[in-house]
């Protein structure tokens, strides 16, 4: 049984369907319902608000309930202008709206020479993902924080696609990117740490102690065993089958 999300009605009849025309032994084996009821276990994905209701209502039923999540960067300072036209892909693949896609960087305060972070060379790679301006509601975004951080006389980065803002969340408005400065390794290990449940992938060109680290450009091409969370999603249907 399916009870689709009401913000998209299309792409899991769409995927149904297509399962069905690749093996005619998909064809009834499932059902889009608009109330769930005589299930034997659950699999959810919503928001952290409306998994709290998840809980309540599926709790007592083998589950898997996925929440919000973000993607991070750990830079180091010392990436190529290569590294960074990735890190791009990161960020702006889908115009930024997965669990998968970077809404966050982690940047070094001073460069190993003693030198504050360099912005620039981020900026430029950037802006070579220009042309997701085109988009008018991705404009419109872009437009509306750009104002409101104008309106607010709060420092930022443009690119004229994107906005850089120091913020601590790992959730960032669609146009903006969040950024905070480590002092250490010590320190970036402590602050990803505490974020641990809420990150979906590190993209990094170097180890970050206590994860597993995907290369830029890479977060939006999961391998068949990169499960959401983490979850082993057919072990469990093999556990209830």
């Amino acid at each position: 049984m399916v009870k689709l999300s009401e913000r998209d009605p299309w792409l899991f009849p769409h995927l149904l369907k297509r399962l069905e025309e690749w093996d005619e032994r998909f064809a009834g084996q499932t059902q889009i319902v608009e109330r769930l009821q005589g299930f034997d276990a659950v699999i959810a994905t919503g928001s952290n608000n409306s998994a709290r209701y998840f809980e309540q209502y599926f709790g007592k039923y083998p589950h898997i309930i996925r929440r919000n999540r973000n993607s991070i960067a750990v830079l180091t300072g010392r990436e190529s202008r290569e590294h960074l036209l990735e890190l791009g892909k990161d960020v702006f693949s889908y115009f930024g709206l997965g669990c998968r896609n970077v809404s966050k960087l982690y940047l070094p305060r001073q460069s190993s020479r003693g030198q504050d972070y360099d912005f620039e060379p981020l900026l430029e790679a950037l802006h070579e993902y220009k042309e997701v301006i085109l988009h008018h509601p991705y404009k419109n975004n872009f437009d509306y924080n750009y104002a409101l951080l104008m309106l607010n006389k709060e420092p930022f980065y443009a690119t004229g696609s994107v906005i850089l803002r120091e913020d601590e969340r790992l959730t960032s408005r669609i146009a903006t990117l969040h950024y905070e400065f480590y002092e250490s390794e010590e320190h970036l290990a402590k602050a990803l740490s505490a974020q641990r449940e809420n990150i979906q992938c590190v993209m990094s060109e170097v180890p970050v102690a206590g994860f597993s680290v995907l290369p830029f450009g890479k977060s939006q091409t999961p391998g068949l065993k990169n499960y959401p969370d983490g979850v082993d999603v057919m072990e469990f249907l093999r556990t209830i089958a």
